[in-house]
């Protein structure tokens, strides 16, 4: 399996859709087999998800999300672990071990596990009304 997380300065990039790099890990048996920095910078949205699908890349850990970007990842069978905080190792740690999302690692004023994990099509949550990421 392959995971990407957005980072910055040795932790995970507080917004996805302006992030510079991945690292991108293979997981085989619970543990990371290897790991490379891929370079996002400067790629369009959709740019950006085809870079991903390109690298195999099946979950994505990042911090904020705009829902329009996170719909079209999970639509594309990428699942989405949104609104993550923290050091890079630590999270993955956490993710190997299976316990993201959780409180200690999500973004100030995110309520752990709301809206910070979804899977394909049936990713669940409510739909906001207004403002931005809005269904029309």
């Amino acid at each position: 399996m392959r995971i990407a997380l957005t980072i910055w300065e040795g932790r995970i990039s507080p917004v996805f859709d302006v992030c510079r790099e991945a690292l991108v890990l293979t997981v085989e048996r619970g543990a990371v087999a290897a790991r490379s920095c891929e370079d996002v910078d400067a790629l369009d949205a959709a740019a950006r998800i085809r870079r991903l699908e390109t690298l195999g890349v099946r979950t994505l850990i990042c911090g904020a999300i705009s829902e329009p970007l996170r719909r079209e990842l999970c639509s594309r069978g990428i699942e989405v672990i949104g609104f993550v905080a923290g050091d890079v190792e630590e999270v993955v740690c956490a993710f190997l071990s299976g316990s993201l999302p959780n409180s200690a690692l999500s973004m100030p004023g995110t309520c752990c596990g709301r809206r910070s994990r979804a899977r394909g099509r049936g990713e669940g949550g409510r739909r906001r009304r207004g403002g931005f990421g809005r269904d029309n």
